[in-house]
């Protein structure tokens, strides 16, 4: 049995090591809308803080950082892992992130991590990991 959950609207480092629990405890998980999730802080440092890890890893050929939305959400659940270890590599193969809603996931129930919710009243300054990966995309 797969959990799928929206990432619409969660804090990514929150969802993060919730998903990484639940995938060393044995869960499957599918996370859809990955491109929704927030990073909180000013636009302007979240963007340079990313552009940075990009470019360092260009510049000393490695390590190297993602650029798609998903790819960004799973490397940082990967930070959250063992994933040099078996437990780690086998809960890391158990998480699926997605763009969107897959068609075999639409009908699906989705779940929502209350405790990794983001109030935008409380903090207008936030960034999603869509915005984050086109801005990325577009000094390359």
């Amino acid at each position: 049995m797969v959990t799928v959950i929206d990432a619409d609207g969660l804090l990514l480092g929150r969802m993060a090591s919730i998903v990484a629990q639940r995938a060393l405890a044995g869960e499957e998980i599918a996370i859809v809308n990955v491109e929704k999730a927030i990073i909180s802080g000013s636009r302007a440092q979240v963007i340079e803080n990313y552009t940075t890890k990009r470019e360092r890893g260009s510049r000393e050929g490695g390590p190297f950082f993602p650029r798609r939305p998903d790819h960004i959400v799973k490397r940082t659940i990967r930070g959250m892992l063992p994933y040099k270890r078996e437990r780690g590599i086998a809960a890391f193969k158990r998480i699926k992130t997605y763009v969107g809603v897959p068609v075999d996931l639409v009908g699906m129930e989705t779940e929502s991590l209350e405790s990794a919710h983001f109030s935008r009243l409380s903090s207008p300054r936030y960034v999603t990991v869509g915005a984050i990966s086109t801005n990325l995309g577009a000094k390359y």
